[in-house]
């Protein structure tokens, strides 16, 4: 795999299988690294898992760091963390090749102290005031193919 990817994504504590599944499945389609942070909610044999990644698993460079800080210390570059509390939307930012896009888990989105030391560099995808949240997978595409768009990367 090349040493830069035209974005990273990076999923802080994720709980469904699928979900990391589907993930891993566009960062192969992509040519993204993946990145898990913190404690998993499946493990990474986990049937489901591997099911909704198909026979793509090879072609997913996944990195898998205890804490968040870890992560900071060996991976430098852009961060950018999605959130429905964001004033900022995803598309008012120029991202550029090898830019790591920050998700949180499914059930309660990334943690107030990362969002809040990182104000500047939070953004959010539209929708409905009374709608909770998109599904983890379809904000990673999103916001994965809005990065590769601008970044003019070649996949």
């Amino acid at each position: 795999m090349p040493d830069t990817a035209p974005v990273n994504i990076v999923l802080f504590e994720p709980e469904i299988p699928q979900n990391a599944g589907n993930i891993a499945r566009l960062c192969a389609c992509t040519g993204s690294k993946l990145f898990f942070i913190g404690r998993l909610g499946f493990s990474l044999s986990d049937k489901y898992m591997k099911r909704s990644g198909l026979d793509y698993w090879d072609k997913v460079e996944l990195n898998h760091y205890k804490t968040f800080e870890q992560f900071q210390k060996e991976n430098k570059g852009n961060y950018y963390f999605f959130t429905t509390k964001a004033k900022k939307l995803y598309t008012g930012v120029e991202y550029k090749e090898n830019d790591y896009l920050i998700f949180g888990p499914e059930s309660r989105g990334l943690p107030e102290e990362i969002l809040n030391s990182n104000k500047d560099f939070c953004v959010k995808i539209p929708m409905k005031e009374n709608a909770r949240s998109l599904n983890l997978a379809n904000s990673v595409a999103v916001g994965v193919y809005e990065a590769v768009r601008q970044s003019g990367a070649v996949i």
